[in-house]
C-alpha cells in the first residue's frame, strides 16, 4: 500500500497511507447506487403527487419547485455527509477512507465546499443510470449519446487525474488542499481532537489556546502516528518546538506531555 509523507504546521512529516484505487472505485460505486436509487424513489414521490391531481393554475410551478425540492438531497448529499460524518461519505465509511486536509487534519466547511462544486462525474453517472434505466429509447438520439459521452469524459478524467497525481488527487482535491486517506477499522486515527475529560480536570499548560485547531490536528496526527510507530525522535521532535513556541517549561516525557497538550485544549476550548 502506497504511503505519502504529509508535512505538518511543525515541520514533522506524518505518514498517511494512500487507499487503494479499487477502494476509491468501489466507494464511488456504493455512492452512485444511493444517488440512483434516492432518484429511483424521488421519481415515484413526483409522479405520485402529479398523478394525484388538484393543483391550480399554478401547478406547474408547483411541480417545478416540488421536483427541485426533491432533487436537493442528492445535490447536497456529498457536502452534507462529509461534513457532518467527519469526510466520509457512506461509500468512504464502507471503505475505510477519509478525506483530511494535507497536514492531515480536519477539512474546513470551505474545503469541503471546493470538492463538492468540482465533482461532477458521479452525480452525471446516477442521474444518466437513472434515465437510461427509466428510458431505453434515451440513447437513440445525437443529444442523448453527448449526454452519456461527457459523463464519461468526467468520469475518466477523474480516473487519470488519481492515477497520475503524486497523492492521488481529483482537481477539486487538488483546488481545496484535501487527500484521500485509508483508516483503519481499528479506530486508530480517531473522528475529531476531541477526547473526554474531567470536569475536575487541572489543564497544565493553557499556553494551548494559542495554537489554531489546525496545530491541534497536527499534534494529535503527530502523537498517534509516533505510538504506532513507536517513533520516539518524531514525538520529542514535536515538543521540543512546541515548548519553544509557546515558552513551555516541562520535564514530561515526550508522549505524555502531546497527550496532556491535547487534554488541555479539550479542557480549555469547551469551558
Amino acid at each position: 500500500m502506497a504511503v505519502i509523507k504529509v508535512p505538518t504546521n511543525f515541520n514533522i512529516e506524518v505518514d498517511f497511507e494512500v487507499p487503494e484505487f479499487y477502494r476509491r472505485l468501489l466507494s464511488l460505486f456504493i455512492d452512485v447506487l444511493i444517488e440512483y436509487f434516492y432518484l429511483r424513489i424521488a421519481g415515484e414521490i413526483f409522479s405520485s403527487i402529479e398523478r394525484s391531481g388538484g393543483w391550480g393554475r399554478d401547478s406547474q410551478y408547483n411541480m417545478q419547485a416540488i421536483g427541485l425540492l426533491l432533487f436537493l438531497p442528492i445535490l447536497l448529499y456529498h457536502p452534507i455527509m462529509e461534513i457532518t460524518m467527519n469526510g466520509q461519505s457512506l461509500g468512504k465509511k464502507i471503505m475505510g477512507i477519509r478525506v483530511v486536509n494535507e497536514i492531515g487534519g480536519r477539512p474546513g466547511i470551505s474545503q469541503f465546499l471546493i470538492r463538492w462544486l468540482l465533482r461532477v462525474s458521479d452525480l452525471w453517472i446516477a442521474i444518466l443510470l437513472f434515465i437510461v434505466l427509466s428510458n431505453p429509447n434515451f440513447l437513440e438520439n445525437a443529444e442523448s449519446t453527448f449526454m452519456v459521452l461527457a459523463g464519461l469524459a468526467f468520469l475518466i478524467t477523474d480516473i487519470v487525474l488519481v492515477v497520475s497525481s503524486k497523492k492521488g488527487q481529483r482537481i477539486g482535491d487538488i483546488l481545496a488542499k484535501t487527500i484521500l486517506i485509508r483508516i483503519n477499522t481499528k479506530g486508530n486515527i480517531e473522528d475529531t481532537v476531541f477526547i473526554d475529560v474531567a470536569d475536575s480536570y487541572v489543564p497544565s499548560y493553557p499556553q494551548i489556546m494559542q495554537l489554531s485547531d489546525k496545530d491541534i490536528n497536527a499534534i494529535k496526527s503527530i502523537l498517534e502516528t509516533s505510538r504506532k510507530k513507536n517513533d520516539y525522535n518524531m514525538a520529542e521532535s514535536a515538543c521540543y518546538k512546541i515548548k519553544s513556541h509557546l515558552k513551555i517549561e516541562s520535564t514530561l516525557p515526550p508522549f505524555d506531555l502531546l497527550d496532556t497538550l491535547l487534554k488541555d485544549y479539550n479542557y480549555l476550548s469547551t469551558k
